[in-house]
């Protein structure tokens, strides 16, 4: 079930999550922390207005961080190289990982660079396997956007992505909202974090953030299927909150 923490506009939004991130961030990475119980911890990106912000303060509060003990995966990413603007990575490199002194073998990106269909599902195939040998139990902490549609990563309402149960990385060749390509973290990866939070804000996301609080369907709304093992948080700004 989602807790709903309260917050008053994106700025308070950002300040509380991010307060969080650097105390989730320093447990797991104290001696025997985290969800392998060997003190690293493993942190899953978004990207979005709120999480981008977010990313920027974590790096101005979270820099004395041991970032040589925090592996960085990505929820989604759109089939474009790193350096496009619409890059979840390049976007998180920016705001956070080129202001902090994490090895780049500790980011863990998908790759795509505009690739074709074929060689998209190799990547979201090698993409699971990343997470096999630096995840393999999960990950510690699961950072989400959500749509106004209700849509985290690239799953979005009614979709075979949504509905997909055992595959924990998979290749969307038709997404709804544009670029219709991209590789992106199924519900079963999402699950296996022990904290998932939601990031919400906007008048226009109240109707999603109603739906997944009163429990509705994944299928209808997929962020309602976003679960941790331990923690489920819904950071959610005064302006989304009308029908809650």
């Amino acid at each position: 079930m989602v807790e709903v923490i309260r917050v008053t506009d994106t700025e308070d939004l950002v300040n509380r999550a991010a307060e969080r991130f650097v105390d989730v961030a320093r447990a797991a990475t104290a001696p025997g922390g985290g969800i392998n119980y060997d003190g690293v911890a493993r942190i899953v990106l978004t990207g979005g207005t709120a999480g981008i912000k977010l990313l920027e303060k974590v790096a101005g509060i979270g820099a004395d961080l041991p970032w040589e003990k925090i592996h960085i995966f990505f929820g989604d990413e759109r089939n474009v190289p790193v350096t496009h603007p619409e890059s979840n990575e390049g976007q998180a490199r920016e705001a956070l990982l080129s202001r902090v002194a994490i090895p780049e073998d500790n980011i863990h990106g998908y790759g795509l660079e505009g690739l074709d269909a074929a060689a998209l599902a190799e990547s979201a195939a090698d993409y699971e396997r990343v997470i096999d040998q630096f995840a393999p139990r999960g990950f510690d902490l699961h950072l989400l956007g959500m749509g106004y549609e209700g849509h985290i990563n690239s799953l979005f309402p009614h979709t075979d992505a949504v509905r997909e149960e055992t595959r924990r990385v998979i290749p969307v060749l038709d997404s709804p909202k544009p670029p219709a390509e991209r590789a992106t973290l199924t519900l079963p990866a999402v699950r296996s974090s022990q904290r998932v939070w939601l990031l919400v804000s906007g008048a226009e996301k109240a109707e999603a953030a109603a739906a997944v609080v009163g429990g509705a369907s994944a299928e209808d709304w997929p962020a309602a299927g976003a679960t941790g093992a331990a923690e489920t948080l819904m950071f959610l700004a005064d302006d989304a909150a009308t029908g809650i």
